[in-house]
C-alpha cells in the first residue's frame, strides 16, 4: 500500500452472540445499500490471497451456472460504481477503467479480461454469491467463494439453497421455509444484513472441510486456548439486483483469536453461555467437541 494514501480502517470487531436460549432464526437487519461493502485494513493481505487462489485453484473458488452472465455482469457493475464512490481515497474511475490505488492495480470494467463476477471478486474482500430466484426454489447460481466456511462450491453450485444448507442442523425444520420466502420478496434498492459465528481452531480464511469432527484434540488446553482458537465471523449482506433480479449475498469473514474477543468486557461470559446453549447436534455440526472443555475453561477465567 503507497505510503501517500490514506490508511484503511481497523478490522471491525464482530461479537454476534448472547447469552440466553439458542435460537434458530436469520436475524436480519435492514442498512444502507451503500454498505453492502466493506474495506479494512486487512484488504492488502486478503487481495494477495485472493489473486493466488484465483491462480492456483480456480475451479475450486470460482463457479458459475449456465444463464447467470447478466446477472453476474450486474455484480461487477453494482461494485465498479460503489467503490469509488464509497471509497474515493482508494479508488477513482476514469470511463470504464477503475483504478485501485490500493493494489496498483488497473481494470477496465466496460470489457473485463476476465468473468465479470471474478473481476469484482478480485476488487473486494466478500466472496460474491448469486442467487436465482426465478424458479420454484432460490438457487446457487454463481459464485466467487474464497473465504468457504469449511464447504465446498462445487458440491453446492446449481443447488436450491434448501440443499445447499441440508447439513445445517434445524435448518430444514426452522429456516428454510423463511430464507425462500424472504429472498423471493426482497425488494430492489433494499440491503439486508446478518451476522453469524463459529469458534474455529484453524485461522485460514479458505478451509473446504472440517465440519462434524468430534475427535477430542489434547494439544489445545485452558492455557492456551486463547491463542490456538479463533471466533469465525461472517458478515453477510443480500441486494436484489434490479435489472437480472437475482439477489447478490456477500459474505466477509473475519477472524480474530479468542484472546482478542476476551478484551471485550462481558464477551468471555457471553461467548461461554453461547456455546453452552448450543444443541448437541448443533456443536458436533460446529465441531466444538474437539476443544470445548478448553474453549470453556478459558472463557470463564477470562
Amino acid at each position: 500500500m503507497p505510503d501517500d494514501l490514506p490508511p484503511l480502517p481497523p478490522e471491525h470487531l464482530y461479537l454476534p452472540f448472547s447469552s440466553g436460549p439458542f435460537r434458530m432464526a436469520m436475524g436480519l437487519q435492514g442498512r444502507d445499500p451503500d454498505e453492502l461493502l466493506e474495506i479494512d485494513e486487512r484488504y492488502p493481505d486478503e487481495m494477495a490471497e485472493r489473486r493466488d487462489l484465483l491462480a492456483t485453484r480456480h475451479a475450486d473458488v470460482f463457479a458459475a451456472e449456465p444463464g447467470s452472465g447478466s446477472a453476474r455482469a450486474e455484480v461487477l457493475a453494482i461494485v465498479a460504481s460503489l467503490l469509488p464512490r464509497r471509497y474515493p481515497s482508494w479508488f477513482t474511475r476514469d470511463g470504464t477503467t477503475l483504478h485501485n490505488d490500493l493494489t496498483g492495480e488497473a481494470w477496465n470494467v466496460g470489457h473485463p479480461a476476465v468473468d465479470p463476477l471474478e473481476l469484482a471478486g478480485r476488487m473486494v474482500q466478500e466472496d460474491l454469491c448469486i442467487i436465482d430466484t426465478a424458479g420454484p426454489s432460490p438457487v446457487l447460481a454463481a459464485a466467487i467463494l474464497c473465504a468457504p466456511s469449511r464447504w465446498r462450491l462445487a458440491d453446492k453450485i446449481g443447488r436450491p439453497l434448501a440443499d445447499v444448507h441440508g447439513p445445517v442442523p434445524l435448518y430444514a425444520d426452522r429456516l428454510s421455509t423463511a430464507v425462500d420466502r424472504f429472498m423471493n420478496a426482497l425488494r430492489p434498492g433494499k440491503l439486508a444484513e446478518r451476522v453469524n459465528w463459529s469458534v474455529v481452531d484453524d485461522p485460514a480464511l479458505f478451509q473446504v472441510g472440517g465440519k462434524h469432527r468430534t475427535g477430542h484434540d489434547p494439544s489445545i488446553t485452558i492455557d492456551n486456548a486463547a491463542e490456538r482458537l479463533f471466533l469465525r465471523v461472517e458478515r453477510q449482506t443480500l441486494i436484489r439486483l434490479p435489472e437480472s433480479g437475482s439477489v447478490l449475498f456477500a459474505i466477509h469473514v473475519h477472524s480474530y483469536p479468542i484472546a482478542r474477543v476476551t478484551t471485550v468486557p462481558g464477551a468471555a461470559a457471553d461467548l461461554a453461555a453461547a456455546i453452552r446453549a448450543l444443541p448437541e447436534d448443533f456443536g458436533r455440526y460446529k465441531s466444538i467437541p474437539v476443544f470445548r472443555d478448553a474453549l470453556l475453561g478459558c472463557l470463564d477465567v477470562a
